[in-house]
């Protein structure tokens, strides 16, 4: 059991934990011991989040069969539809539950997590670890990236009446160094033999890896969460966060759900429904607390949504638990996938 359920038993840890300890430390505190570096360490700091990121891509790309991708490029149906799903289905979802949301802090985070993008890394890991086809997957978290600087804006103008200025030119510089260098590298690297051969070999170890990088984000994210909402006062009640928790849930369940259904209606193959339900419901965690922290992308500035942050929160823990849950059920019921002959083998790709 423990080594099956480790990740979600990490995550039970790791989240309240990552709370507390944000919630612990001051401001102040924060500040005097980030003072205390030097500027490398500072840089090293601040950038772990994205360090993390950009290593789980690199090791999912390294481990990933360069066939693989090529076919997600000749076949895009999957790919269209998740996207389709990820930043048309879900933040009109979205819309229709705002009204259920007594806060106006809870009705701006619930649409901001549904129209920021897929996940920059666990959508791949997950839909690995469901023996899914982690090619499409990774197509989905770089389509979905690239169009977030128009999509989320629009969904938040036209459903929250605050105009969201994303600085576009920074988005594209950080979705280009931080998703697509890495992805690049890990399928150049594959164009040695030896090492190919050595990322096929240990696909299932370098696949553990990436699930503790992921850990490490989420913990970072936890404890960030905790440091910004520890000074806030006028706590929402209970029955409201409850009533957002269960929005974000039947959100990610729902478009799940619709990802798969229309999967099986359009005909695509098992593979490519496990990697479309699971790249089609999650969202990303750093873009959605950035849109929802940063004042200075609201046009609206008398608009003051300190929770904002929090069903934001609540997407991503909710969608780490249940889809590891489902990975462990579709892995048992899939059938082995056909061998594929490593990269590198009879003079390489």
């Amino acid at each position: 059991m423990l080594r099956k359920q480790w990740f979600l038993l990490s995550l039970v840890v790791v989240i309240p934990g990552g709370l507390w300890l944000g919630a612990a430390v001051s401001w102040d505190r924060a500040a005097a011991a980030l003072g205390g570096l030097d500027a490398p360490a500072r840089s090293l700091v601040a950038n772990l989040p994205r360090i993390s990121t950009a290593l789980v891509l690199f090791l999912m790309s390294f481990s990933l069969e360069t066939r693989q991708l090529a076919a997600s490029f000749r076949s895009p149906g999957p790919v269209l539809w998740a996207w389709i799903v990820s930043l048309g289905l879900i933040p009109l979802a979205a819309w229709g539950l705002m009204g259920l949301q007594r806060p106006l802090d809870f009705q701006v985070g619930l649409m901001i997590a549904a129209s920021v993008p897929c996940t920059l890394a666990a959508a791949s890991v997950w839909t690995r670890k469901a023996a899914g086809n982690d090619a499409v997957s990774l197509m989905v978290t770089l389509a979905t990236n690239a169009a977030c600087f128009a999509m989320t804006p629009f969904w938040l103008k036209l459903t929250t009446g605050s105009s969201v200025a994303l600085d576009a030119p920074k988005m594209m510089l950080d979705l280009f160094q931080t998703v697509l260098v890495p992805t690049a590298l890990g399928q150049a690297l594959r164009l040695f033999p030896r090492a190919a051969r050595f990322a096929t070999r240990h696909k299932t170890p370098l696949g553990v890896i990436a699930q503790l990088l992921i850990l490490s984000i989420v913990g970072l994210a936890a404890c960030k969460a905790g440091l910004k909402l520890s000074g806030l006062d006028d706590v929402p009640g209970a029955g409201a966060i409850a009533g957002v928790w269960l929005s974000c849930i039947g959100l990610h369940v729902a478009a799940m759900w619709i990802a798969v259904t229309g999967s099986r209606l359009f005909g695509f193959a098992p593979r490519d429904r496990i990697a479309v339900a699971f790249a089609a419901s999650q969202k990303t965690l750093p873009i959605g607390v950035l849109v929802a922290t940063d004042a200075a992308m609201f046009g609206n500035p008398a608009l003051n949504v300190p929770w904002a942050m929090f069903p934001i929160l609540m997407y991503h823990v909710s969608q780490l638990f249940i889809d590891t849950v489902v990975a462990d059920r579709m892995s048992r019921s899939a059938s082995p996938p056909a061998a594929v002959q490593p990269d590198g083998a009879a003079g390489g790709d």
